[in-house]
């Protein structure tokens, strides 16, 4: 199969030079189409019906984002990527949200296009073996499970009937009274690639165990059963053995979300229940059990405000352990917080946009080419670990630069500073004294050694030492920690450089971190 490629860019040069140097045909793909703006891209979409587009963001008209949020309503199984420029990151995070994964940095060669290429190719693959497999399942299913019990659920959940007479139809046929029965809706998530053969021994397993069941089916990822009220610990120890048996065969984990109780005639508002449960699982994990009680939240709030710049400070100091400490809080306040998930991830993207733009440009495209493994995460817990691994990478990089290009006189120069960091008297002059060495030249050493002047260094350890000590204050008395990191009797300079440095006044950062 040749998959069919749109090239979208208004600089002629750049679709000219992408036109000839891939080479389409060993890809497996065709490059059916170029375009100069969104809107020619547009009626080209519309009428060819491309696989992969190629598109710059910054165009005339409508530009590349606004038709990636079209085609994520109009045509979503187009697959996208992206070319941005180094100052594009705001425009990259929104065409995120809109299920982009791949952004290549202007200029790219032919490789970075081309290995681009391949993973959408193989994304393209991966969407048509599921669909196949989603086809052949639903093929099977409906083979082996022709019982009234689980098309009644299924028609009871997506209300595909007239509720009184299918009721009664039901009763009549199964010999059961619905309105007097009392049940609970439990729904079974697999964590991992599922097949039916797993789900078929889940309802195998539940129907074992649940000798009360009602009704039991199968919904897309979801394996559903009705059971009849029963006291909740013994439920749960059965959810518990069903887990762990299937554990034992697969080596597979299960999400579980249980409803409360009501009657038969509810179980489309059960079923909803359950899914708002289940959806939780971003904040609880995988593997959990979760009831409508473990997503009561009092005092939510709507809102959260994190720019990242402590973290950045503590990255290109080399200090892993403040960094580690920094993004544990973050996400644990991200946790408690309880936004929509989908604010949390935009919330999360956004961090790892300004954290990847410390390294340098080529580290740069490979952390934004694993953008779409962090985008695909589906627990906070995952995204955590992955962000975590990432920032102690870049951090890693600077403390090894940090290692190898400070000199013996270099250490001592930041030795003193660390030392002296209180002393209003610092200066270079001051340091050049103390190394009895000549104070422009080693000023000049400095900055060719850490690539920025003293000044600007020593400014910067004593924001960071103010830091520390905002965090660690009640209330923030601006005059004591100017005069604890050298900037004396002056307060009001120190908070004019602190807003330089950080965005916000001594008493607003404490605020907002």
């Amino acid at each position: 199969m040749m998959y069919r490629v749109l090239l979208v860019d208004d600089e002629r040069i750049i679709l000219e030079g992408i036109s000839r140097i891939i080479n389409w045909g060993e890809l497996g793909t065709s490059l059916i189409g170029t375009a100069r703006n969104g809107l020619e891209a547009y009626d080209f979409i519309m009428k060819e019906q491309p696989d992969i587009v190629i598109c710059d963001i910054k165009m005339p008209g409508m530009n590349g984002l606004q038709l990636v949020e079209k085609m994520a309503v109009e045509k979503p199984s187009i697959k996208f990527i992206i070319l941005s420029g180094f100052n594009e990151f705001n425009y990259a995070k929104q065409a995120m949200e809109y299920g982009v994964k791949h952004y290549l940095l202007k200029p790219c060669n032919e490789n970075s296009i081309m290995d681009a290429l391949n993973k959408v190719i193989d994304e393209l693959k991966i969407d048509a073996k599921r669909e196949q497999f989603l086809l052949e399942t639903k093929s099977r299913l409906d083979q082996v499970q022709p019982y009234v019990k689980k098309q009644l659920l299924k028609e009871f959940i997506t209300s595909k009937f007239d509720s009184n007479r299918g009721i009664h139809f039901y009763e009549k046929l199964l010999r059961v009274n619905f309105e007097e029965e009392f049940i609970r809706l439990i729904i079974f998530r697999i964590e991992g690639d599922y097949h039916y053969e797993h789900m078929f021994v889940i309802e195998n397993l539940g129907e074992d165990l649940f000798s009360e069941s009602v009704l039991s089916t199968s919904i897309g990822e979801y394996v559903l059963f009705l059971v009849n009220e029963e006291e909740f610990n013994n439920l749960q120890e059965k959810i518990e053995q069903l887990r762990e048996h299937f554990f034992d065969i697969y080596k597979m984990d299960m999400t579980v979300a249980i409803s409360e109780v009501d009657c038969i005639t509810q179980v489309r508002r059960l079923y909803l229940e359950a899914l708002e449960c289940l959806g939780h699982r971003f904040y609880l994990g995988e593997g959990s059990i979760i009831t409508k009680n473990d997503i009561k939240h009092e005092n939510i709030i709507n809102d959260y405000e994190y720019d990242g710049q402590s973290l950045c400070l503590f990255i290109k100091s080399g200090n892993l352990e403040k960094v580690e400490s920094e993004i544990s809080q973050f996400f644990a306040e991200l946790t408690e917080s309880r936004l929509t998930i989908s604010l949390v991830r935009s919330y999360v993207m956004q961090i790892f946009l300004v954290m990847i733009q410390q390294s340098d440009s080529v580290s740069m495209q490979k952390y934004m080419d694993k953008m779409s493994v962090l985008v695909d995460m589906d627990t906070i817990q995952q995204m955590k670990h992955f962000f975590l691994s990432t920032a102690k990478e870049i951090t890693q990089g600077y403390y090894e630069r940090h290692k190898s290009n400070h000199s013996a006189v270099i250490h001592r120069m930041i030795d003193l500073v660390e030392e002296n960091i209180g002393n209003t008297e610092m200066s270079l002059k001051w340091v050049a004294n103390k190394v009895y060495m000549n104070a422009d030249y080693l000023g000049k050493l400095f900055k060719q050694e850490t690539g920025q002047k003293f000044s600007s260094y020593v400014t910067q350890e004593r924001i960071k030492k103010a830091i520390e000590q905002i965090q660690l204050m009640d209330d923030v008395k601006v005059f004591a920690i100017a005069e604890m990191i050298g900037f004396g009797d002056n307060p009001q300079y120190f908070s004019q450089v602190f807003k330089k440095f950080t965005g916000y006044s001594p008493s607003e950062y404490k605020k907002v971190n």
